[in-house]
């Protein structure tokens, strides 16, 4: 039972679609209907947690504004969350306002980065989440709204609007919900989380900054070595001069049985991964992406896309069919902003 009350305004409408309306009216949607806030629906969120609607889940220091538990339960309700979803919602919103993610940058870079959520732990599925076909595709009501209330939360608590702090030249689809569960259960591989400092039995989300997976192909190979070749001349291409702050590597049902089928670990398909998507300063230059005429030594001096293996989160997801996976680069440079993990408390 909730010790205080609501402080929101309230607005009284004649029915649900004029509700409807009003929010289109006051730019508070992501272009999508939202589902009215009653009280009623905002307590059941806030008791899902055990939080007071004036509890501060996380202070944004460059906006100064306090993300309250309140804001973040009104936009949970519009955005279609269940309430067991809540916990999830809190936790990623503690995530993105973690200095290390540093909030500014990708908030409102014309980079264009999305808040890519990955969960594990118990709670995915228990939350019916998926982990497997059409991963980042429509579906899933959990998926679907977990995502959209925490950029819900960005527009209408943080105000990051298109526009104007959300200056974004191209933006991708991952900003109207870009959430997914990694496969534990057909993982050869300790999952994400644990590798991040929990344990099995704890429930996590990994958030990061992040464009729009790459979906790379490979139906020919049969080792290890040789999908993961064509994963990283993929990266190695479409990488950019000075690099990203992180990658999540994706790896689906086909790709993810043949890496496993040969021994590799997780700590393996990172080592192979970072020490084969270096470009030489001479290819830099030859595609104009560094200035300057090409010196004998360019040839041989080359960048990696990443500062360590470690800075490369590998992921088993995806359907269990289809000779693909994906790659995930990460915004901006590793002081700019990193991948923060946190405790869903469920």
């Amino acid at each position: 039972m909730l010790r205080s009350g609501l402080t929101s305004r309230r607005y009284t409408v004649e029915d649900a679609l004029e509700a409807i309306e009003l929010y289109f009216e006051k730019g508070w949607t992501d272009g999508l209907p939202v589902v009215p806030p009653t009280e009623e629906r905002i307590r059941a969120m806030l008791e899902a947690v055990g939080l007071e609607p004036d509890h501060e889940i996380t202070f944004i220091t460059n906006r100064q504004t306090a993300v309250t538990a309140e804001k973040v339960a009104i936009n949970a309700v519009m955005a279609g969350c269940k309430p067991e979803s809540m916990p999830v919602v809190v936790a990623a919103i503690e995530a993105i306002g973690d200095p290390r993610w540093c909030y500014h940058g990708p908030g409102t870079s014309t980079g264009g980065a999305a808040v890519l959520m990955i969960v594990n732990g118990p709670i995915a599925p228990r939350l019916q989440m998926n982990s497997g076909d059409n991963l980042f595709g429509p579906g899933w009501r959990a998926n679907a709204t977990i995502g959209r209330a925490e950029r819900l939360d960005m527009r209408n608590v943080i105000g990051t609007l298109p526009g104007r702090l959300d200056r974004s030249t191209l933006g991708h689809a991952g900003k109207f919900t870009y959430v997914i569960a990694e496969n534990e259960g057909d993982s050869p591989w300790p999952p994400l989380h644990v590798e991040r400092g929990f344990s099995p039995e704890q429930s996590a989300v990994t958030v990061m900054a992040a464009e729009a997976p790459h979906q790379f192909y490979n139906q020919l190979s049969n080792t290890a070595e040789g999908v993961l070749t064509t994963l990283c001349d993929d990266m190695r291409i479409s990488g950019n001069a000075r690099g990203q702050s992180q990658y999540v590597v994706v790896l689906a049902g086909e790709h993810m049985r043949i890496i496993a089928a040969d021994g590799w670990s997780k700590a393996d398909i990172r080592k192979f991964v970072f020490e084969h998507t270096h470009n030489s300063v001479a290819h830099l230059k030859r595609t104009h992406r560094v200035v300057g005429p090409i010196k004998p030594e360019d040839e041989t001096t080359v960048r990696a896309l990443v500062p360590s293996p470690e800075d490369i989160l590998v992921v088993a997801a995806g359907g269990r069919a289809g000779a693909f996976s994906a790659y995930i680069p990460g915004w901006g440079g590793k002081r700019t902003s990193e991948a923060v993990t946190k405790l869903i408390r469920a």
